[in-house]
């Protein structure tokens, strides 16, 4: 498992899309890692997420969710509204005759994943504008409990450079 260069110094925010998760999921099914690979990769994300939560991460896991039928209907939205072509290619329509081995694969990753430092929550993505809204309001929720708010002082360096450039 690869460690990420990117991780966010403390007070600031990063959001990863898939991340560490590939081994599980694309990697398992796509038989990109072996199984000894794969099934070691649930121990890896456990103890790195273990380690982000002991050094003050909070972390928020979602995971978006659409059933077979919202899929089609998405991927036929693509092939005739020339806006949203961008969106689709080869292997949406590949992947989707691999559905019940990532959904197998998926209910192996909540069940071996799923921690009390790092829990999943399950979003209904059928709906987007409802689903960006769970998706917000879990994160919201998470970081009002665990990241203090509170703004932090005014840098003397930064104001007066600020207030210079503003001609005060």
């Amino acid at each position: 498992m690869a460690i990420l260069a990117e991780a966010p110094a403390c007070g600031n925010i990063a959001v990863f899309d898939r991340s560490w998760y590939g081994r599980v999921l694309v990697e398992r099914v796509e038989s990109y890692a072996s199984k000894a690979e794969w099934k070691q990769g649930f121990d890896e994300i456990n103890a790195f997420e273990a380690q982000q939560a002991e050094s003050g991460t909070t972390i928020v896991k979602l995971f978006v969710h659409v059933t077979q039928k919202e899929q089609d209907k998405r991927l036929e939205d693509r092939l005739d509204s020339p806006w949203k072509r961008w969106k689709t290619g080869i292997d949406d329509y590949r992947n989707r005759e691999k559905r019940a081995e990532y959904l197998e694969a998926m209910h192996d990753m909540f069940k071996r994943t799923d921690t009390k430092v790092a829990p999943w929550t399950i979003i209904d993505g059928n709906d987007k504008k409802a689903g960006r809204i769970a998706a917000l309001t879990m994160i919201a929720k998470a970081l009002e409990a665990n990241v203090d708010m509170t703004p932090p002082p005014l840098d003397a360096e930064i104001e007066k450079v600020a207030r210079k450039a503003l001609g005060e």
